[in-house]
């Protein structure tokens, strides 16, 4: 067999492997580390590239970006500080139609800048949110989507694990890529809240609720004490970076720092509960960086079977037009994510799609935002939508099935999509801030 055709064999074996089962680093390193052994026919040459994607990976100093703002988001959410802003966002949304719908988009946007995380978004907010929706007569299926929804601007919204990998892919700055999703994340909580006023006003049924009259409203101080915390952390992430004061690593130093002061300060934060976090950390940071060599050893993988420059001469071939190579790309993307998490759907299709992104002159940078939004629509997508069977597990709640999950989630999978055509069309929206 040919490279080319040994190349795609192995995309498509990578592809089956994962949807099997099989833990998404060793479909990759395997299968890769295989290819090139019969492409070469040389083991020697399969084992040293495995050798300098490890050492790459390992050695790579932007990398530490990941154990930081993993500790960071742990400790932020044993504080308990994605309940405190939601309490005060539901204060103010309340007397609105959907408004605690649209509290819980607020307060996740709000939470997502602090954690980078879908799955603890999701998690915190189907304990917090759903059960006071359903208090007040909201629409089950309502209640579960809009926290699926939301739960997926951690993952857009700086800082994110999945810009991190992205920008490990793609050889950018984490700096610069936490910047651009800045303005698109905030764009896509935006259209949720607007989603949801427009859904009751329209199609109230579905939202379901009952507007609270007697509210009761908190004081200046209270207000501050739940709030002030978390704003001061992603000042000083967010505006270190933006200013130029912090590197990404030193941002991610800074505010675990200031996390675990504010944790220790509300006395949320025992020895025990420190472990834990240190724990997780460990194994989230070990898992991250094997994904990432086994995407290095298949980068190499792919550039040896000289596949990304096939589907580029493919496409200039066949004269193909900026949007019509996007709509494919986001159609694989779709595709795709209906069958793979989001990190496989990265790692699998960047490599694919760079050289051609670079060829064309696009911005390797709103390439990724587009990548990673496009992606994340998978998460609210059967039959593989995780954030979905997050709060399906979560929630322990028999009267929502989770059919009525994915039901739920549809409106906003929806609002993805159309956010993600605007960003595509307006890339000023993502490289304002760089």
């Amino acid at each position: 067999m040919t490279p080319i055709e040994i190349g795609l064999i192995s995309v498509i074996a990578i592809v089956f492997l994962i949807y099997a089962g099989v833990y998404i680093p060793i479909a990759l390193g395997v299968v890769s580390f295989v290819s090139i052994w019969l492409m070469r026919d040389n083991f020697t040459l399969a084992l040293n590239l495995l050798k300098v994607a490890v050492g790459d990976s390992a050695m790579e100093y932007s990398f530490a970006t990941i154990p930081l703002f993993t500790f960071m988001g742990l400790i932020v959410s044993k504080a308990g500080l994605g309940r405190d802003i939601y309490e005060v966002m539901t204060m103010r949304f309340r007397k609105v139609k959907g408004g605690i719908g649209m509290a819980t988009v607020g307060a996740n946007a709000v939470f997502a800048a602090v954690t980078g995380s879908s799955i603890a978004s999701a998690s915190v907010f189907t304990k917090v949110s759903v059960p006071q929706m359903m208090a007040q007569a909201y629409n089950p299926r309502f209640a579960v989507g809009v926290v699926a929804g939301s739960s997926v601007l951690g993952m857009i919204i700086p800082p994110s694990a999945m810009l991190i990998i992205y920008s490990f892919v793609a050889e950018q700055s984490v700096g610069d890529m936490f910047l651009a999703g800045v303005i698109p994340g905030i764009m896509l909580a935006i259209a949720y809240v607007g989603a949801i006023w427009v859904m009751g006003r329209f199609t109230p049924a579905f939202v379901g609720g009952r507007v609270v009259e007697d509210t009761e409203w908190m004081s200046g101080r209270e207000i501050a004490s739940k709030t002030l915390p978390t704003l001061f952390i992603i000042t000083i992430v967010l505006g270190g970076i933006y200013t130029g004061w912090l590197t990404a690593v030193e941002a991610g130093a800074a505010g675990a720092f200031v996390a675990l002061i504010i944790a220790v300060a509300r006395k949320s934060m025992s020895p025990r509960a420190f472990w834990d976090a240190l724990l997780e950390t460990g194994h989230i940071t070990a898992a991250i960086l094997f994904l990432i060599t086994a995407a290095s050893i298949y980068s190499r993988m792919l550039g040896l079977a000289g596949l990304p420059n096939q589907l580029q001469d493919l496409l200039a071939g066949n004269s193909a037009s900026f949007w019509s190579i996007m709509l494919l790309y986001v159609l694989l993307m779709l595709f795709l994510g209906t069958l793979l998490d989001t990190a496989s759907i990265i790692l699998i299709v960047v490599p694919l799609f760079l050289p051609m992104a670079e060829a064309l002159d696009m911005s390797l940078i709103w390439f990724g935002i587009i990548t990673v939004v496009g992606a994340e629509i998978g998460l609210l997508t059967p039959p593989l939508g995780i954030s979905c069977f997050v709060i399906k597990s979560t929630i322990n709640d028999d009267r929502i099935s989770l059919k009525d999950v994915f039901m739920g989630a549809l409106p906003f999978a929806f609002v993805m999509l159309v956010v993600l055509f605007v960003l595509i069309e307006f890339p000023i929206l993502s490289l304002a801030l760089i």
